[in-house]
């Protein structure tokens, strides 16, 4: 079984030790309920480092005014097992106040990529608290690397921009999103769709590579995302955004030849996906 500390004093004296003994340690940081996606993240950190730590932490302030903390489902027991059979070293999974203790009154504001009118429009809050929490574990960690999904690949991009811009020595690295055989990106959420929704939930997935089809074909890609919205809408979906944007800044792309990535989020039902593919 991993060993599980909750403090940060007690992770520091760990991983100090680690280093001292010249291991290369890598961290997945999550919120817990974890599935493949997550498991898949664990599996290449061991590619990239000698110890691997996982955080579980659901942090209150990535959630909203309208989103409801108290329902995010929590499975340490679980989440537990699945990672004692994948050979991770230590579970890190500290209580509040040794990620905000009292009085905690710093935030890291960011922009670049968390300004680009994609997940930000719709959970304006969202990146300020995703980059104050990672900051925050990879401090806390003194992690080598840290492993991230590209399904949410505004925050992968927002996370590498505040390492960078911060200067925290890690190597922050994007590991290609995990799907279920019918293509839908894996997902904590899925678990909230009925058996119908679920049936229906894989056209995000075929509507970004229609789109993306037609844009290597040539076609203008916000024509192409355009077509991909109205596909998703006669199917039942609430579209937030379908668009094509810079893969590296996340802009609206300015020129024909820059590299694109394909990014999606839709409602269906009570339940948000969202998911992107390469161009």
């Amino acid at each position: 079984m991993p060993m599980i500390i909750r403090t940060a004093a007690d992770l520091r004296q760990t991983v100090a030790a680690w280093k001292v003994a010249g291991k290369r340690v890598g961290v997945v940081p999550t919120m817990g309920a974890l599935h493949d996606g997550h498991l898949t993240l664990v599996r290449r950190t061991f590619d990239e480092a000698d110890k691997v730590i996982v955080t579980i932490f659901v942090n209150p302030k990535q959630f909203g005014p309208t989103e409801d903390l108290a329902k995010y489902p929590r499975t340490e027991e679980q989440d537990v097992e699945l990672l004692a059979a994948e050979g991770v070293d230590l579970v890190y999974a500290p209580t509040p106040d040794q990620i905000y203790p009292d009085g905690f009154s710093t935030t890291v504001s960011v922009a670049g990529p968390a300004k680009a009118g994609l997940e930000d429009k719709f959970r304006p809050q969202f990146f300020d608290g995703v980059a104050t929490v990672v900051a925050k574990l990879f401090i806390q960690t003194d992690a080598d690397v840290a492993l991230f999904g590209e399904k949410d690949y505004q925050q992968l991009a927002v996370v590498r921009r505040m390492a960078r811009d911060l200067d925290l020595d890690i190597e922050v690295i994007g590991v290609a999103t995990v799907r279920e055989e019918d293509g839908l990106a894996m997902s904590s959420r899925n678990r909230y769709l009925s058996k119908h929704e679920r049936h229906q939930a894989a056209a995000i997935h075929r509507a970004l590579q229609q789109a993306a089809e037609k844009v290597r074909s040539g076609l203008d890609p916000q024509a192409a995302t355009r077509a991909a919205s109205r596909s998703l809408m006669t199917l039942g979906f609430k579209v937030d955004y379908v668009t094509a944007r810079n893969a590296a800044s996340l802009a609206i792309p300015q020129t024909p030849d820059e590299p694109l990535r394909m990014l999606a989020a839709a409602w269906l039902g009570t339940t948000r996906l969202i998911d992107n593919i390469p161009v």
